[in-house]
C-alpha cells in the first residue's frame, strides 16, 4: 500500500502541521516500491536517450519527465510534448516560448534537445537533477489529493523564490505568474480577486497584481518573496481566504481559528506519519 500524505487539520492550521512533519512525510511518501521502480528506470536509462523521438517512445521515462515539471496530464500527448521538446528554446518562435504555461518552457530548457548538440540528458547529474523535481511535485500531487489548496500553497511556496530571483524586471515576473495557473490561482485568491479576474486582460491583471501586492507588502516587485516571510505572508492569506470560499468556515471563524492553531496541532502530536 502506498504512502498517503497525513493532513488532519484544514486551512492554516493544517499548513502548520504539514510544514512540521513534511520531511518525513515526503520521505516516507518517496519510499513508496512504485515509485522507486519509476525512478530506477529512468536512473537506468536516461543517459540512453539522445533525442526527444527517444524520449517519449519510452512510456516510464516520460511519466517521470512529465511528472518532474508538473506536466503529468501530458502524458498521451507525445506529438505535441517531443515538438515542444525539439524546438528547444533558444528563439521566441519556438512553440515552448509560445505557450502561456511556462512549463513547457522549463521542460525543453532542462532537457536541451532543441538547445544544445549533446542534450543534457547525457550530464553525470541530470538524473538527480530530474529525480529530485518528480519526487517534490509527486508529492504535492499526492498533498493535493487530500486537500488541493496545500498542494497549490506548497507550488507557491517552492515556486516564488525563485521567481522573485530572477534578474527579469518586475513586469515580466507578474507576466510569469499569470502564465503559471497554480500561482495564479494563488495570488487571486490570496489578494482577494473574483475567479473572473483571470478571464480579465492580462495587462489589467498585472497591474492590478501590482497594486495588491504594494498594498499587502509594501513593493509592487515580486523581489519580496526572496523572503521567506512575505512568501509565508501570501500563503496564510491564500489558505484562509480558500478555506473560507469553500464555506468550511466562516471569515471571522478564521481568525479564531488562528488563535486556536496552538491546541489544535497539538491534539495531532499523537498521529504516526
Amino acid at each position: 500500500m502506498s504512502f498517503a500524505p497525513v493532513i488532519p487539520l484544514s486551512g492554516y492550521a493544517g499548513w502548520k502541521f504539514l510544514g512540521r512533519t513534511l520531511q518525513t512525510q515526503q520521505a516516507a511518501f518517496a519510499a513508496s516500491a512504485s515509485r522507486q521502480r519509476d525512478e530506477d528506470h529512468f536512473r537506468e536509462n536516461i543517459a540512453n536517450i539522445t533525442t526527444a523521438e527517444d524520449l517519449v517512445a519510452d512510456r516510464r521515462l516520460l511519466k517521470v519527465a512529465l511528472g518532474a515539471f508538473g506536466l503529468d496530464a501530458d502524458i498521451d500527448n507525445r506529438y505535441f510534448i517531443r515538438k515542444v521538446l525539439e524546438e528547444g528554446t533558444l528563439d521566441s518562435a519556438d512553440l515552448a516560448n509560445r505557450l502561456s504555461n511556462k512549463s513547457y518552457a522549463e521542460l525543453s530548457l532542462a532537457f536541451g534537445f532543441g538547445d544544445h548538440t549533446v542534450p543534457r540528458t547525457q550530464l553525470a547529474d541530470f538524473p538527480d537533477e530530474i529525480l529530485a523535481a518528480y519526487r517534490e511535485r509527486q508529492f504535492e500531487v499526492a498533498v493535493g489529493e487530500a486537500d488541493n489548496s496545500m498542494r497549490l500553497a506548497l507550488h507557491a511556496q517552492r515556486e516564488l523564490p525563485l521567481l522573485a530571483a530572477k534578474s527579469t524586471s518586475a513586469v515580466t515576473k507578474w507576466y510569469s505568474v499569470i502564465g503559471s495557473p497554480p500561482l495564479a490561482e494563488v495570488m487571486r485568491t490570496a489578494f482577494g480577486f473574483p475567479e473572473s479576474f483571470s478571464a480579465t486582460d492580462v495587462d489589467a491583471q498585472a497591474s492590478n497584481l501590482q497594486r495588491k501586492a504594494e498594498a499587502m507588502f509594501g513593493s509592487s516587485d515580486p523581489a519580496i518573496f526572496a523572503e521567506p516571510v512575505n512568501v509565508e505572508k501570501l500563503v496564510k492569506m491564500y489558505l484562509l481566504r480558500a478555506q473560507s470560499a469553500t464555506g468550511s468556515v466562516s471569515p471571522q471563524s478564521a481568525a479564531l481559528q488562528l488563535l486556536q492553531q496552538g491546541a489544535a496541532s497539538r491534539s495531532t502530536l499523537s498521529l504516526r506519519l
